[in-house]
């Protein structure tokens, strides 16, 4: 039995804007703004693999409803197919520490490359005008000397009440 794989580049079809597009896959695929950038990355990304023909069929008619486009591509030999359970394919694999790693054995993650040591992670700055705050109020206390609390303010005196007098009841 042949197996097929979807493939998704990040293309979105000519008559749909691609912010639309993005927000429909985000909504099929219940997944959020960081995995929807890897989505529309433009690189290729297999969204599934190991289905039969009909429902990868499915999967194509999903996607392009949502305003975006995919590829049904045949599987190559050796690879997993659509009656592989999740443990046959992890098999050479490591086994899921617990119960939450095991819900994430099946799921493919596209290979994302890592930065350089000593790479800067931003890719342009943005030059601001300084705020001019009159800072001239505060001031620091040396290095190695204790914070205080401020002391508590004195209570304010007693009212005076000498001019009151409390009539007799009647």
């Amino acid at each position: 039995m042949a197996a097929f794989e979807v493939v998704f580049h990040g293309q979105v079809r000519p008559e749909v804007a691609p912010e639309q597009a993005r927000v429909r896959i985000g909504q099929l695929f219940q997944v959020g703004d960081r995995q929807l950038d890897v989505l529309f990355s433009g690189r290729r990304v297999v969204i599934k693999q190991g289905l039969d023909q009909a429902a990868a069929e499915k999967y194509r008619q999903a996607i392009e409803r949502a305003g975006a486009m995919c590829e049904i591509q045949p599987m190559a030999d050796g690879a997993a197919t659509a009656g592989t359970s999740a443990e046959q394919r992890t098999a050479n694999a490591l086994p899921p520490r617990d119960e939450f790693m095991a819900a994430f054995s099946d799921v493919e993650a596209p290979d994302l490359p890592l930065a350089p040591l000593g790479a800067d992670m931003q890719d342009s700055y943005t030059n601001h005008a300084p705020l001019h705050i009159d800072l001239s109020a505060f001031s620091l206390a040396p290095p190695g000397s204790d914070l205080e609390q401020l002391p508590e303010p004195a209570a304010p005196p007693a009212p005076d009440v000498s001019h009151l007098r409390v009539a007799d009841g009647e």
